[in-house]
C-alpha cells in the first residue's frame, strides 16, 4: 500500500514539474516538492513495512517511468510511437517478473 502511494505521489511531481518548466509558480513548485517528499516517505514506509529494498526500488522507479510515459503520450502531448509503447511493455512484464520472482 505504502509503495503504491509512493507511487502515486511521485507521479503527481513529475507531471506538476512539466508545469513549472514553463510556467513555474510558488503553487507548481509546492506540488512537486510535497508530491517528491511524500514519494520519498511512502518508499521508506514500504521499506519499515518489510518490503526489500531492490524490489521496492524497481517497481517505484519501473511502474512510476512507464506511468509517466504513458501520462506524457497521452496528456501532455509527448510523441508516442510503437516502440516507445513496446518498451514501456517491457518495463511493465519486468516490474511483473521481480515481484513474482520476489514471493
Amino acid at each position: 500500500m505504502w509503495l503504491w502511494a509512493a507511487i502515486a505521489c511521485e507521479l503527481v511531481g513529475t507531471t506538476v514539474l512539466k508545469a513549472v518548466s514553463s510556467h513555474p509558480n510558488v503553487l507548481n513548485v509546492g506540488i512537486v516538492a510535497v508530491g517528491y517528499i511524500a514519494s520519498m516517505v511512502g518508499l521508506a514506509l514500504a521499506l519499515r513495512a518489510g518490503m526489500q529494498v531492490g524490489i521496492a526500488y524497481a517497481v517505484w522507479s519501473g511502474v512510476g517511468t512507464a506511468a509517466i510515459a504513458i501520462i506524457g503520450a497521452v496528456f501532455l502531448g509527448e510523441s508516442a510511437n510503437i516502440w516507445k509503447f513496446v518498451f514501456i511493455a517491457v518495463i511493465v512484464i519486468g516490474v511483473v517478473g521481480l515481484n513474482l520472482a520476489g514471493e
